[in-house]
Parts: structure tokens; sequence; C-alpha cells
């Protein structure tokens, strides 16, 4: 089984790449975020002609996340218990999706971005985090055997080297003591980075910004990640991230990961 994690920075613009990317890796499952459609505006005719089930969360033209499978799709939960609200009135950010997927439970999330150190929205990532590693947590305290992979674009640069030059983002969000603390909560509480072995080595990144030829100088950040509960990592047997994916007219600014699952 092969699932993939991509923030495509807009589903309507880069749907015939999703398509192309899911057919060469042969993806059985893929999650997205930052889709930046509503439901009723989803290209969905060429993913289900390939086979797959789609499920959608998406209120505007920002935000959005899904998750397409080829091995079934059920138990589709938008959101997660407690998930954190923002805005005025306060309403739910499409950010968190939740689906089973031949067995295993997958979760598409955007994590909220943070902007700046001190800023409202940093304290709203932070509790965001939190919420969902309490619900996490439950959810391996209630069936430690339980296949759960945690994907997307999670806006943590949780080392050093998962940045190209630390200096430049001292004094900026995705980086700071508080975020990585978050993080670490997860691997705390059980879950295993399950790329990153697969991956070794600085100046492995998944997020290159279009400014000033990011891409091509290889100035970017590791920031997507799949964290997978302890029964389904002992099932990864390789790893990936799609970096060609990055290059081209029309790409996105985040790279696809993919994991290989045992039978």
């Amino acid at each position: 089984m092969r699932i993939a994690t991509w923030n495509v920075n807009s589903i309507r613009s880069r749907i015939d790449r999703v398509e192309a990317f899911l057919t060469r890796h042969e993806i059985d499952v893929i999650a997205l975020q930052e889709t930046k459609a509503r439901d009723d505006q989803w290209p969905l005719m060429g993913l289900e002609a390939m086979g797959y089930e789609v499920a959608t969360l998406g209120h505007s033209q920002w935000n959005g996340v899904a998750i397409a499978s080829r091995v079934g799709l059920g138990d589709v939960r938008h959101g997660f218990e407690g998930m954190p609200q923002w805005g005025e009135p306060l309403a739910s950010e499409a950010r968190a999706l939740g689906a089973t997927c031949g067995g295993v439970q997958v979760w598409s999330l955007y994590v909220p971005n943070g902007r700046a150190l001190g800023d409202p929205h940093l304290t709203y990532k932070l509790e965001w985090l939190d919420r969902l590693r309490t619900a996490a947590h439950g959810w391996l305290k209630d069936d430690p055997a339980a296949q759960i992979a945690l994907t997307g674009d999670w806006n943590i640069a949780p080392h050093d080297d998962d940045v190209w030059d630390m200096s430049v983002f001292a004094k900026s969000t995705h980086v700071s003591p508080d975020e990585r603390a978050a993080f670490q909560a997860f691997v705390d509480s059980g879950y295993v980075d399950v790329v990153r072995p697969h991956t070794p080595g600085p100046d492995v990144y998944t997020y290159w910004d279009y400014y000033r030829q990011r891409f091509e100088r290889n100035k970017g950040m590791r920031i997507d990640f799949i964290l997978g509960s302890p029964a389904l990592a002992g099932r990864v047997t390789g790893a990936e991230i799609d970096r060609d994916e990055r290059a081209g007219k029309g790409a996105s600014d985040h790279a696809p990961v993919v994991v290989d699952l045992a039978d």
C-alpha cells in the first residue's frame, strides 16, 4: 500500500499534475492540503474515472483538505474532537479531514501557519496542535494497535537541518521553541516520523518559496510529514520526497511525500 501527502496550493490549478503523479507513482491513498476549493468546485471526474473515491472539505478559496483513495474510503471525519476555531464569528477552518482507507486511519492536516512571533495566529496554531495531539493520543490509548497516519503540511521545521539557513529564520515562526515542542509532543505520544529515516541528511526539503529562485538554489524547508502510529510505523518499507514535482511550470511550492507499507 502506498500513501502520499501533498500541499497542492490549489487543486483546480494542478489537477492534471495530481492525476499524473498518482498514475506515475501508483498511489493508493493521497492526502491533499491547501486545495483552495469549496466542495462543489472540486474537479472529481478524472480521479473517479481512475478508480479513486474522494472526500473533500473546503469552505472557501482558502485552506481546504481532501483524501482520495482507491482502497476504500469510510468513516469520514470533518475535523477532530476539540479542534479550535478561528475568526469572527468563530468558524471552523477546513484544515483537518480523516478517513479510513484500506484499514488505515488517514488524516490530511493543514496546520495553521502562525504568521509571526507574537501574532494571535501563532497562539491559535499552538492550541490547534495541542488539541490535535490530545485527540491523537486518545486514539492510541483506545487502540494501541491502531493504524494511523497523520499526514500533511505541519508548518513546522522540527530540526535546524530542516531549514536552509537557521539565521534567516531565527526570529520567525516554524522554528520557534514552542512550535518545535508541539511537534515533539506527538513523538513523545508514540507517533513516528516514518519518512526521515528513508530521506536522511541536511538539505532535504519539502517546501521551497517561489521567491528569488529558492527551489533552484535549494533554499527550502522540511515542513511536510507523515507521522505514523507504532503499528503503522512497523509496516513502513520505504519513503521518498518527490522533489521533481516542485520543478517546472505551474508547480506547487511543496513536493509530495510518499511512504510504502508492507501488506
